[in-house]
């Protein structure tokens, strides 16, 4: 009669003897199966006194273990070789030339952006540019939004660890820092666009972490409210494409401006399709106003000889508007099938002169 510790040398002999995954499954099921060496093995306890059925019962138990802990170390063995195999067949020689992408495509948050500079740099405005880590000063304060204000309270806002609370950095929520540190940093006349990256805590699928805004800013002696609606009007008819479009100004308030206003442009949404146009309908789509002259003072700027306007709209925004992007979060997936549906030839430049995208 055979010994049990024959029968384990053989049967562990087996599972080693396995070069395949399908040959150790199935010494797997001869093994452990229903109708498996050991099982049977197991089944033969019934027929023993209790001591020796407890005796020869351990004993059994401890070979399962073995068993089933050889046949865990043979698959990853046979796992590891499958994948050395396959890597040694798939071998890249990278001293290669890379191959050129055929279908690269500009990202149309890139287009966009370069649009609004095409469109402003003709009305005389040039690009400013700030970090994205700012300070309180830059971010709250200079811009007369109180300690009080949502805007500063954590769940709206992305703040940095700092060793004291004054001391506390913020990833900017908007661009407007961009506009305290161009009045700081020169005298007026002041005509500047402000395009970038934000930071706010929000996300879905007209909302997003990330985000980018374009502002404007003009300060000199003689600007007022007629000015900034002129300006308005002609930058949205530029950029949508659409030379009758309306325009209407809604007072609102906020922290930096005063008077302060939301602009609609008009709009479309009959059988659930959004049309920008003539068409009856209002669509919200910026906020402006004339700068509050308690910013004039934070950025050294007399309020008594100086006055100019400021206005903001969301980049994603106007391009899902005029693009027809159904989501924003797709603007961050990476996804080249989507670039290479809404993405713009490299060399589709927009200017004033050539024409915009379309």
């Amino acid at each position: 009669m055979e010994t049990l510790d024959h029968i384990r040398d053989e049967i562990l002999g087996l599972i080693k003897a396995a070069t395949s995954r399908d040959a150790l499954e199935q010494a797997r099921v001869a093994l452990l199966g229903k109708k498996g060496r050991v099982t049977a093995l197991m089944k033969g306890l019934a027929g023993l006194d209790p001591d020796a059925r407890r005796q020869q019962g351990a004993a059994l138990n401890r070979l399962k273990d073995e068993v089933e802990e050889a046949i865990g170390h043979a698959a990853r063995r046979l796992e590891s070789e499958a994948l050395t195999q396959r890597l040694a067949g798939e071998r890249l020689d990278v001293t290669l030339p890379v191959a050129a992408e055929s279908q690269g495509r500009i990202h149309p948050l890139s287009q966009t952006i370069d649009e609004l500079v095409a469109i402003f740099g003709e009305m005389g405005f040039v690009v400013a540019e700030g970090p994205d880590i700012e300070d309180d000063f830059h971010n709250f304060t200079a811009l007369n939004i109180p300690p009080e204000h949502p805007a500063r309270q954590e769940q709206d806002t992305f703040y940095l660890k700092a060793a004291s609370e004054s001391g506390r950095k913020v990833l900017r929520t908007h661009t407007s820092p961009v506009q305290v540190r161009t009045m700081l940093a020169q005298k007026p006349p002041i005509r500047v666009i402000c395009p970038g990256r934000t930071f706010r805590s929000d996300h879905d699928a007209t909302h997003s972490p990330m985000f980018h805004q374009v502002e404007g800013l003009v300060i000199d002696q003689t600007t007022h409210m007629g000015h900034l609606r002129g300006c308005l009007v002609e930058f949205c008819r530029a950029f949508f494409d659409v030379d009758d479009l309306p325009l209407r100004f809604r007072p609102s308030y906020f922290p930096f401006t005063e008077p302060s206003a939301e602009v609609d442009i008009g709009c479309s949404r009959a059988g659930g399709e959004l049309k920008i146009g003539a068409f009856g309908d209002w669509l919200e789509i910026l906020g402006c106003g004339m700068v509050n002259p308690q910013v004039l003072r934070n950025c050294g700027i007399d309020p008594a000889v100086y006055q100019g306007f400021a206005f903001g709209v969301g980049i994603e925004r106007i391009a899902m508007l005029k693009y027809g992007i159904p989501d924003l979060r797709t603007f961050y997936e990476s996804d080249l099938r989507w670039l290479r549906h809404y993405g713009f030839l490299p060399l589709d430049v927009p200017s004033m002169s050539g024409g915009l995208a379309r």
